[in-house]
C-alpha cells in the first residue's frame, strides 16, 4: 500500500449505508502521484458508491477522504470548490457537451481556473486555448480539435474527457467504468492514453473496471471490492486467477452449489 505521507488520495475507514444495507465497510487505501489503480469487483460491490463518497456527491457515514492532505468533509464553500478542482472525473457516458467541439469541451476543464466573469461568459484566453490544444495532442486528438463531440467515435470522446481532466490540472482522476461501452480495441486505446497521461504528469488515477483482462499493461495496482469490503490490494502483476476468485467469488455468508 502507498504510504499516506506520499499520497494524493487517502481513504481511511470509509463506510456508507443505504437504509439498512451496508454498501461500504471500513474501506482504506492511499494512492501516490502517477500511480494507476484499478478498482474491480462484481456488480453491487460498492465501486460507484466509493467514487461518489470520494467526491462528496454523497456523504460517507464514517471515515475520511483526503485529497492533497485536505479532509474534504471539513471543507465548505470556496475551499471545497478549490479542492474539487484537483479531482478530474471521467464517466462511462463521456459527459461531453455534444454540440461543442473537442477543443471547446477540453476548455471546460479550465473554467474553474478563470476569473468569475470569464468563467460565466465561457471566454477563455489564448493561453487556455493553447493549453487545451496541447492536451488534445497528448491524447492523440490534435487533428480533431474543431470536430463536434457528437461526430467523434466513443473512444475518441473518452480521450477528449481525458484531455479535459488534464487541462483541469487535476492531481487525481476518478474514472468510473470509462470503457464499459467501448469495443475491446477502443477500450485498450483509451486506457493506454489514460495511463500515459497519469505517469507523464504525476496524476493519481483510480479507475473502476469490469473487464479484468484490461488490467495488464494499464494498472500498477489492483483493489478488489467484494460486498463493500476491500478483499484484495496489491500489484497488478500478481493479480492472478486465485485472487480473481477471491474478489468475484460468492458473497460472504453464501455458499456455492456444486455443479
Amino acid at each position: 500500500m502507498t504510504p499516506p505521507s506520499s499520497s494524493v488520495l487517502q481513504v481511511e475507514g470509509l463506510g456508507h449505508r443505504y437504509g439498512t444495507s451496508t454498501v461500504l465497510r471500513d474501506v482504506s487505501f492511499a494512492v501516490a502521484p502517477g500511480e494507476v489503480v484499478a478498482v474491480v469487483g462484481p456488480s453491487g460491490a460498492g465501486k460507484t458508491t466509493l467514487f461518489r463518497c470520494i467526491t462528496r456527491l454523497i456523504e460517507a457515514d464514517q471515515g475520511s477522504v483526503r485529497v492533497g492532505g485536505r479532509d474534504l468533509a471539513a471543507l465548505r464553500g470556496r475551499e471545497l470548490r478549490l479542492a474539487r478542482r484537483d479531482v478530474g472525473l471521467i464517466f462511462q457516458q463521456y459527459n461531453l457537451v455534444r454540440r461543442r467541439s473537442a477543443l471547446g469541451n477540453v476548455l471546460m476543464g479550465r473554467l474553474a481556473h478563470l476569473p468569475a466573469w470569464r468563467a460565466l461568459l465561457q471566454r477563455p484566453g489564448p493561453d487556455e486555448s493553447a493549453l487545451a490544444r496541447s492536451c488534445l495532442e497528448q491524447v492523440g486528438l490534435g487533428q480533431y480539435a474543431g470536430a463536434r463531440a457528437d461526430r467523434l467515435s466513443g473512444g475518441q470522446q473518452q480521450r477528449v474527457a481525458i484531455a479535459r481532466a488534464l487541462a483541469q490540472r487535476s492531481r487525481l482522476v476518478l474514472a468510473d467504468e470509462p470503457v464499459a461501452s467501448l469495443d475491446p480495441a477502443s477500450a485498450a486505446g483509451v486506457l493506454e492514453a489514460l495511463g500515459t497521461v497519469a505517469r507523464d504528469h504525476g496524476i493519481a488515477v483510480v479507475c473502476s473496471l469490469h473487464q479484468v483482462e484490461l488490467i495488464a499493461g494499464f494498472a500498477d495496482r489492483v483493489i478488489g471490492l467484494r460486498a463493500g469490503e476491500v478483499v484484495w490490494d496489491g500489484p497488478a502483476s500478481t493479480f492472478g486467477a486465485v485472487d480473481r476468485a477471491a474478489v468475484y467469488g460468492p458473497t460472504p455468508g453464501t455458499s456455492r452449489t456444486p455443479a
